[in-house]
């Protein structure tokens, strides 16, 4: 009986020395941080990934992940310069720099996307707050946008610095009209792009006017030379060809001659359709010739 007894007392430390013992160590992955707390106020923080010890029953630990986190920030209105609602669907990049800090101060994830989401509203509420709605519906560079962005971050980063948070980055998906005004946005959109339109229209429609007249000038100014030349090469060719006429027919023979041959041609051209009688004169020149050549 006394040696069972020993066994069960040895059984009982045994256990107890296992449940001690295991409640010694923890361990710490590579993508988390680790807390120890006593008491509910941190003791020491661990990033070394690893077996580490704590003190039993007295110290508990909590973890907080390493890594980059995405919130993806509920929907919101923000009010324009001119006073009209903006639509902001929003994501934010960020991950816990101080554990200590981030755990004194939000303590948990949710209390920090919580905080968070009001930081960025507040920060998408101030810059909204000094633009006009068409500056920001615009087809204007992107860069000009990604300006929005920065600001955006480095306001937002600044206030979050102090719950041991890093914000990596703000990014606006999407930025759009309420439903309610929506419609009137894009026909007034429409609008303006069919004023730009017929803009250029009538700015090309005046500039090929001008290119017209400009090529008609040019073409009558080509017309009227090439027939100024064109008469004067017919005035030079005339003159040619009568001073060849009275070279060839210097004498009166010739100049008979020449006579007889036009009065040949005349008859020649008179002899038209399917009548071939002619009625001369006998005192004419053409009838003396012929009766008596």
């Amino acid at each position: 009986m006394k040696k069972n007894l020993t066994w069960i007392i040895i059984g009982v430390v045994a256990l107890a020395a296992v449940i001690i013992l295991s409640g010694c160590f923890y361990t710490v992955a590579e993508n988390e941080y680790a807390a120890v707390l006593r008491f509910s106020k941190i003791e020491s923080v661990q990033d070394q990934p690893g077996l580490h010890f704590k003190l039993p029953f007295v110290d508990s630990v909590m973890t907080f992940p390493r890594t980059t986190l995405l919130y993806d920030i509920p929907e919101s209105e923000v009010l324009t310069a001119d006073k009209k609602n903006m639509t902001v669907d929003s994501y934010l990049i960020w991950q816990i720099r101080d554990p200590q800090v981030f755990y004194q101060t939000l303590g948990s994830l949710n209390e920090a996307e919580n905080r968070l989401d009001a930081l960025t509203y507040t920060a998408l509420k101030n810059l909204m707050g000094t633009l006009e709605q068409n500056d920001i519906i615009n087809q204007d560079d992107a860069s000009e946008r990604n300006d929005i962005y920065a600001s955006i971050t480095t306001e937002v980063s600044a206030l979050a610095k102090t719950y041991g948070i890093d914000v990596l980055d703000v990014k606006v998906k999407r930025l759009d009209l309420p439903a309610d005004n929506e419609q009137a946005v894009y026909n007034r959109m429409i609008s303006d792009r069919n004023q730009i339109a017929e803009k250029y229209t009538a700015d090309g429609n005046k500039e090929a006017s001008i290119l017209r007249n400009e090529v008609d000038k040019q073409v009558n100014i080509l017309i009227s030379n090439a027939q100024a030349q064109a008469a004067k090469l017919e005035a030079e060719g005339e003159s040619a060809y009568m001073q060849m006429l009275a070279e060839a027919y210097a004498t009166e023979d010739q100049q008979d001659f020449y006579e007889f041959i036009m009065a040949l041609d005349a008859l020649k051209a008179s002899l038209t359709g399917t009548e071939k009688t002619v009625i001369l004169n006998a005192d004419s020149e053409l009838g003396r010739l012929l009766v008596s050549p």
